[in-house]
């Protein structure tokens, strides 16, 4: 029964080839496959089950902040601006004074480079020669959805670009920090491949990458920068530079509780100077109360809808492709009921994590979140009342049946604390809420109610529910 389990684990780190993923694209990895932290490659294995944690939302920037940053740090990167409108990009290129320009569109997805926007402009960066036509390409960018191979069907929509200066490189290299937990702390990851999807060069070319970990509590140091730099290939005139950017990467990378930095090229340029050509930096959510300006600038047009919703109500909240919701709270309990109703036939909508001081509102908010799926036919509450109370849980689920007016069903398990006065009130209700004892039964029948559900809609007839005597 592993497999759900795996599945939630991918779809909430996210596959992010390039960091490019924001959590709500549900791009994940087959079961069994390796996974490193906020990146999909095979790099560095860990096992989804062992690393859920609550509310671990791995904030997601726009590259143009990114670079900001590294810029601040006293890292080398190309001069550019980021723009909200094709005049503003026209402003910008003049400003750069450079007739060699790059426009790239600000959407957080990997790919951008062979995606395809829906008026049928090719290519989310695009390398132009004036400004004129650097207005004329944002102009056919800026409000329009590009679709990529990580965003899916939906797209992500493009409201800024950033218009840089072209670099001529002679040499890419590819360069990562990120946590893992094979080293206990942050890892220093290059390769002598840069510029390409780090994924092919993993399972290609293995060899071709290489890995350096940092004691977190000693720091880097400057041998292993250098070390790093040597074995990615950087010639002896550029080699200090290297190590100096990759130590301004490092401290950045802890100054602001990132949870991966990646740097796709790391260019040593026609000048000989080192360069970060992109740039982009995960952070950890648990460092929100830390980083506030930080997660000031997250970019919500780029979530889904639900993300933001679940985010709002400190809801820990994935959706799925399946039929039946679940209300659950605690990550382990959750991933449990899911593997359950997969064991009896179903298929589970959604992983929700309510917590452990959930209240009524937040239960109602959630109902809200797992009934805004229109493919949902039945839900499966499973609560364990050891912080939190099986009556508040109660109160919760009768507000939301009350104001939502639901017609699906609803089945409630309901174990530990208050759970005699949480049966009561449900009782009293007269709402038609389904009770069970045992998990087993729960799940058996919630998705045989699926299963009905299912039938009445395909035969177009009207089925009522009501409780047994």
């Amino acid at each position: 029964m592993a497999a759900v389990g795996c599945f939630v684990f991918a779809a909430r780190r996210g596959c992010c080839c390039c960091g490019r993923l924001r959590r709500g694209v549900r791009v994940c990895h087959p079961c069994g496959g390796d996974m490193v932290f906020g990146m999909s490659s095979g790099l560095l294995s860990v096992h989804g089950m062992q690393n859920i944690q609550r509310q671990q939302r791995n904030l997601s920037l726009h590259e143009y902040i990114s670079i900001g940053l590294l810029k601040d740090a006293g890292i080398s990167v190309p001069n550019g601006k980021a723009v909200s409108t094709p005049d503003e990009a026209y402003s910008a290129a003049k400003a750069i004074g450079s007739k060699d320009l790059v426009v790239k569109a600000q959407v957080l997805a990997g790919g951008r480079g062979k995606g395809i926007f829906e008026n049928g402009l090719k290519g989310g960066v695009r390398i132009v020669y004036s400004p004129e036509e650097a207005r004329d390409v944002s102009s056919r960018m800026i409000g329009k959805k590009l679709f990529t191979k990580q965003t899916g069907e939906k797209g992500r929509i493009c409201n800024q670009v950033f218009i840089c200066e072209r670099r001529y490189p002679r040499r890419e290299y590819y360069f990562a920090i990120t946590l893992e937990r094979t080293f206990q702390g942050p890892v220093l990851i290059g390769s002598s491949e840069g510029g390409v999807n780090i994924e092919d060069v993993a399972a290609e070319n293995p060899e071709a990458i290489v890995k350096e970990p940092i004691d977190i509590m000693e720091g880097i140091k400057k041998e292993q920068a250098v070390k790093l730099a040597q074995k990615m290939g950087f010639p002896n005139n550029v080699m200090e530079d290297a190590a100096e950017n990759m130590i301004k990467l490092y401290e950045l990378f802890i100054k602001y509780d990132a949870s991966m930095l990646e740097i796709n090229p790391m260019v040593e340029d026609a000048a000989g100077i080192v360069l970060c050509m992109d740039a982009k930096i995960n952070f950890d959510s648990n460092a929100a109360y830390r980083q506030k300006d930080i997660f000031a600038q997250q970019d919500w047009s780029q979530e889904d809808e639900q993300d933001k919703q679940a985010a709002d109500f400190d809801l820990n909240y994935i959706g799925l492709d399946g039929n039946i919701g679940c209300l659950v709270n605690g990550a382990g309990l959750a991933m449990a009921t899911m593997d359950i109703i997969k064991l009896h036939g179903g298929n589970p909508a959604n992983f929700l994590d309510v917590g452990g001081g959930a209240t009524a509102q937040q239960v109602n908010e959630a109902f809200k979140l797992i009934t805004s799926n229109k493919k949902v036919l039945a839900v499966l509450v499973n609560i364990f009342g050891g912080i939190m109370r099986c009556d508040v849980i109660a109160k919760g689920i009768i507000l939301a049946v009350e104001n939502l007016d639901l017609k699906i069903p609803i089945v409630v398990r309901l174990q530990g604390s208050k759970v005699d006065d949480a049966k009561a009130l449900i009782a009293a209700s007269s709402l038609k809420i389904l009770g069970c004892d045992d998990l087993d039964e729960a799940a058996k029948m919630v998705v045989k109610l699926s299963e009905i559900v299912s039938l009445a809609k395909e035969a177009q007839v009207d089925v009522n529910f009501q409780l047994p005597i």
